[in-house]
């Protein structure tokens, strides 16, 4: 049985959760690779909705979830969020929970700094969420970095905040934004670290241990390629690498370990905050999209702009990734559309080109080149066979395939977990 890599193939937001959910019933241990709490997941089980940012998505399912290296660690969001959903009745415990110990931490200057610059940017805000993940993966370059581990060594934790306050202090006194006491910062992490230290070990140990016994590992993405600081939309982008590959060296196993890459794009497109979106609607339509799919930021609860699905960027994002199935998401939100429109690539001037250029001004003047499809009016709604579908939502789907080059692997129809047609499951390979 093969591992399986989940990543998006959009700008995020696409549905992996419940994607990992039902991908983690097949698994033994679930891991998150990158990014920070500025990511979340939705998962709606029965009556009850979870609304995970840091915790791997196979805590639900019960099984072990590890956090690995590439994540940055806000450890009172952690503790918050560990605390949330042991109220909604999971169980969360150093049995079930594990942490990299080399980890990056992020600290309260590092929200405070992403704010101030954002608001210095005025009219050129990138749209990040303002919760520190970009400061705190310039410290792990910058070697500066407070990480998981130093939370047992109280004298590191000190001669460390020398640095770090000296850095960011400046930066934060010539944005006019508040300065931090060093003594302030250095109490509070060593009062989080009797609560954070039980769950931490080399994880890539265990996860070597685990593999060389043919436990099946789910690595769990975040954010998706079009937001990958050096395959996306940037500067519009997050601060990791997003493409499957950083699993290997977010998760600390090798490349051969990370299996078979399965990209998630919705039945349309969607984007929170700045940023190019070429298949971009203005209209009714992309409100209604906005309005039937529910489309607001797990995180940030801000309203994502919708508009066709755009298969030149998920091609690209196939080609980067080495994507080798896709699922389509929400194809439900479609029903009832008469005509739907599919982005096949851009014009730029007097040029067609069929992936997005790396350039923000190619990047801000590319117009999409639409080909027009039938909708179709019966529901695909719960279905969960691919006979079941409308003809129109099939071939939808496989102008899709032709389009990005990949096969769909599974199709999700509602937001119910077993609503999910099964074209190829992918820990079969």
């Amino acid at each position: 049985m093969a591992n399986v890599a989940v990543i998006g193939a959009q700008w995020g937001d696409e549905g992996k959760g419940k994607v990992v959910d039902w991908l983690a019933s097949r698994a033994d241990v679930v891991v998150r690779y990158q990014g920070g709490h500025n990511a979340g997941h939705t998962l709606v089980v029965g009556n009850e909705t979870y609304k995970l940012s840091l915790l791997p998505s196979g805590l639900v399912r019960g099984k072990l979830c590890v956090i690995g290296n590439g994540v940055v660690i806000d450890p009172e969001a952690l503790l918050a969020e560990i605390a949330r959903v042991r109220a909604q009745g999971l169980s969360v415990s150093p049995d079930t929970l594990r942490i990299a110990d080399n980890a990056v931490l992020i600290l309260p200057m590092h929200g405070a700094l992403d704010r101030a610059r954002e608001e210095a940017r005025g009219d050129r805000k990138i749209g990040t969420t303002g919760r520190g993940i970009g400061p705190a993966y310039e410290d792990k370059v910058a070697r500066r970095a407070i990480r998981v581990c130093d939370l047992a060594e109280p004298e590191t934790l000190d001669a460390k905040l020398d640095e770090l306050l000296r850095h960011h202090n400046t930066l934060l006194a010539s944005l006019g934004a508040p300065t931090f006491d060093k003594q302030t910062v250095l109490a509070r992490l060593l009062a989080l670290a009797p609560e954070i230290l039980p769950y931490v070990e080399p994880v890539w140990e265990r996860l070597d241990t685990l593999r060389q016994a043919g436990k099946r590992i789910l690595f769990e993405g975040a954010q998706a390629v079009m937001l990958d600081v050096d395959h996306g939309t940037y500067p519009y982008v997050t601060s990791s690498n997003t493409v499957a590959a950083t699993a290997a060296s977010g998760a600390g196993v090798g490349p051969h370990s990370v299996g078979f890459v399965l990209g998630i794009a919705k039945a349309y497109a969607t984007r929170v905050g700045s940023g190019p979106f070429p298949s971009e609607l203005h209209d009714d339509i992309g409100k209604g999209l906005g309005e039937r799919g529910h489309e607001f930021g797990t995180v940030t609860g801000r309203p994502r702009r919708c508009g066709w699905f755009d298969a030149a960027m998920v091609r690209q994002a196939i080609k980067v990734s080495g994507i080798q199935g896709l699922v389509v998401t929400k194809l439900d939100v479609l029903d009832g559309l008469k005509e739907l429109k599919l982005c096949t690539g851009y014009r730029i001037g007097d040029k067609v080109v069929k992936h997005l250029p790396a350039g923000m001004a190619a990047q801000a003047a590319a117009e999409p080149i639409f080909e027009t499809m039938a909708g179709w009016t019966t529901s695909s709604r719960s279905m969960r066979t691919w006979a079941e579908l409308p003809p129109a939502a099939i071939a939808y789907l496989r102008r899709i395939e032709e389009l990005v080059e990949a096969p769909i692997a599974l199709v999700s129809t509602s937001p119910e977990r077993d609503d999910t047609i099964v074209v190829r499951d992918p820990f079969a390979d």
